[in-house]
């Protein structure tokens, strides 16, 4: 087991499941400059993922002793990435609230799962394969090279300047007003994103990133 202070463990993140979804979380943390305890149950995936993180721990974390060995209410912030198993998902998210821990993120597979964890307590439930697949989704079927759900029916995309665009500045454009988006960076071949401003003029294959309500982006996108 692994043995943390009580202060590093206040300033240590805690992702329990390292699956995709967690260890991506977990690295992607860690290249952030955290510090990171990762736990899983399987010794395989614990030793692929020794090198990546700065701590990590064999554990069955459905099981509210490990939690307590791992000294789990001396932690601020615990990421559940649990998603296969719905009965661990959520007997770790119960060990977990009864410990006290203020910032609780969890992984839900389905609609189901995350109303379970919500009404358990558990506040920041999110859904990464039903983002992955919306996402997915609106590149094929439309003329996004990205796509955002940043909330309920508000994106951001990334898509080509429509013709009827080029050759204007945005004010001249109207776009706001016309199409109900904002365009907030832009981007041209060679040159790095920038701040749209009122009086950059669209050129023909700019790249740009607009911000709106999901329907009306994918309005505008289509336009492309």
């Amino acid at each position: 087991m692994v043995k943390l202070s009580n202060r590093t463990k206040a300033e240590t993140i805690l992702v329990i499941g390292l699956g995709r979804f967690g260890s991506s979380v977990a690295s992607s943390l860690v290249r952030m400059g955290h510090e990171v305890l990762g736990v899983d149950e399987n010794a395989a995936i614990v030793q692929d993922a020794a090198s990546q993180l700065t701590h990590v721990v064999q554990a069955d974390c459905a099981n509210p002793e490990s939690l307590r060995q791992i000294g789990i209410g001396d932690f601020k912030t615990v990421v559940i990435a649990i998603g296969g198993d719905l009965e661990a998902s959520i007997l770790t998210a119960l060990a977990v609230i009864e410990a006290g821990v203020p910032t609780i993120w969890a992984k839900a597979n389905n609609e189901r799962h995350g109303k379970i964890l919500k009404s358990i307590g558990v506040k920041n439930v999110v859904y990464p394969e039903a983002r992955m697949g919306q996402m997915v989704a609106h590149i094929l079927t439309g003329k996004m090279m990205d796509f955002v759900d940043l909330d309920n029916d508000f994106a951001m995309v990334k898509t080509r300047a429509p013709h009827d665009l080029v050759g204007k500045t945005l004010e001249q454009a109207k776009v706001r007003q016309e199409y109900g988006v904002t365009i907030v960076g832009i981007k041209r071949s060679g040159e790095d994103f920038t701040y749209a401003q009122a009086n950059t003029v669209v050129q023909k294959d700019d790249l740009l990133i607009v911000l709106g309500e999901t329907q009306l982006v994918e309005r505008f996108a289509s336009r492309t």
